[in-house]
């Protein structure tokens, strides 16, 4: 047996008598089958080395596009080189979540510098010490919103299709309704949402900029909210937030939204972060830890947990959120990023962002059916008419290099950041180009 098999066939069926499964597969029953793994198709006997140059050999065939222009939920930033160099300091990437936390306070006041910043880029009063991901965020900020006499649910229909399917999962995890708002021209239909609200209702979710790229009337969707005695949850964009009004301004009770913009790579997925803020009437029901500052015997500054609700850990079926951890290291490198880029920076990678895309969607909609879907207002995603195949286009885009938009109904969800070049965009419109000359 290898070195990297991490437990014996003994200690696996002990583990499953204690918990009182039959079997692995058992222990996993609730993942639909269709996400298993069946086998690695690693041979019997091999050495650490060599199932190591193996898998390493596998993880090679993974394709990574030196052009993309995709986004839908997560983007291409540039990342400077001393965020790499901060967070992978020994002393902070093996500091996950501290459970002595206050002799950790390194890591508490980097947690604290964190919570700091997300206040300043969000304009709330309170930020808790992050959770797992945007999705999470917003599941978790619907439910701080709930209560006895207010159960219902609203989102918007234009909000990112994985964050409402997150947002229903947890509600029905609660026997809590959750009413989808439908959209009107890409955006939260008003007069539905007028309908929709009542004394049941407990909140609304937004996004801004939504799921299409487009700006909402946050203003006026709060109001309405607020004029019907509900909560509303802003989920938005980390890097837009930076040139457009923030949630608070907007008169969001809770802000939320996935901070892999925040100097973390795709990375094929994760590991990502969810951010959290909120007004100071919604300070106690925030979930997860919250770092406050202090000073210690003898008056030194000293950082310390607070705030954090018993019930996460020892009253659990009383508790609203049972998040007691963070992604520590996540948010750290978000510190990072925003300490490296500064209001300064941050600001010009929206504009950035900001213009290029609206570049990139005027030169597109010279091209015959690639105009614009939707007129109003966007930051860095917009979606296009495609009145071909849109697999066919973006297996073409593929063979140059380019990761092409995201498929979506009547279209392509493009998305064009400060890492795009002119030369790029203009190569993404000449190859269009030549694919719709095949399919007159």
């Amino acid at each position: 047996m290898g070195s990297y098999v991490p437990s014996t066939r003994q200690e696996r069926a002990q583990m499953l008598q204690k918990i009182g499964a039959d079997s692995i597969d058992a222990l996993f029953a609730n993942v639909p089958a269709g996400m298993k793994l069946k086998a690695l198709h690693i041979p019997q006997g091999k050495s650490e080395l060599e199932v190591s140059e193996l898998v390493s050999s596998l993880a090679a065939e993974n394709r990574v596009f030196p052009v993309i222009f995709r986004g839908a939920g997560a983007y291409n930033h540039y990342i400077p080189s001393i965020v790499k160099s901060v967070t992978s300091k020994e002393e902070f990437v093996t500091a996950y979540t501290p459970y002595q936390a206050e002799i950790s306070q390194g890591i508490l006041q980097s947690i604290f510098e964190y919570q700091t910043m997300i206040c300043e880029l969000t304009g709330m009063d309170v930020s808790n010490a992050s959770v797992y991901d945007g999705a999470s965020a917003a599941a978790e900020a619907v439910a701080m919103c709930r209560d006895r006499r207010r159960g219902r649910v609203l989102v918007s229909a234009a909000a990112h299709p994985m964050v409402i399917r997150t947002i229903q999962t947890y509600c029905h995890a609660a026997h809590v309704e959750v009413e989808i708002v439908p959209m009107k021209d890409g955006v939260t239909d008003k007069d539905a949402l007028v309908s929709m609200l009542d004394a049941k209702a407990a909140c609304f979710y937004l996004q801004q900029p939504n799921y299409l790229g487009q700006f909402e009337d946050a203003d006026a969707l709060g109001e309405l909210v607020h004029s019907a005695g509900a909560k509303y949850v802003m989920g938005v964009n980390p890097i837009a937030c930076a040139m457009v009004k923030t949630p608070a301004e907007s008169g969001a009770d809770i802000a939320v939204g996935e901070g892999q913009p925040l100097g973390m790579p795709l990375s094929f997925g994760g590991p990502y972060l969810g951010f959290m803020a909120c007004t100071s009437a919604m300070m106690r029901k925030l979930p997860g830890r919250i770092v406050g500052e202090t000073t210690d015997s003898e008056g030194n500054r000293a950082f310390v947990l607070t705030l954090q609700a018993r019930e996460q850990h020892i009253r659990r079926e009383k508790a609203s959120s049972n998040v007691c951890s963070n992604q520590a290291l996540c948010a750290l490198t978000a510190s990072a990023y925003m300490t490296a880029m500064g209001a300064q920076g941050m600001q010009q990678v929206a504009e950035l962002c900001y213009s290029k895309a609206h570049y990139a969607a005027a030169e597109l909609g010279k091209i015959s059916g690639f105009e614009l879907a939707y007129t109003g207002p966007f930051f860095h995603e917009f979606v296009t008419g495609c009145p071909g195949d849109p697999q066919a286009l973006l297996s073409r885009l593929e063979g140059e290099g380019i990761l092409g938009g995201y498929p979506v109904e009547g279209g392509i969800l493009w998305c064009v950041t400060e890492m795009n070049t002119k030369a790029q965009i203009d190569r993404l419109v000449s190859v269009i180009q030549e694919v719709r000359a095949t399919w007159n």
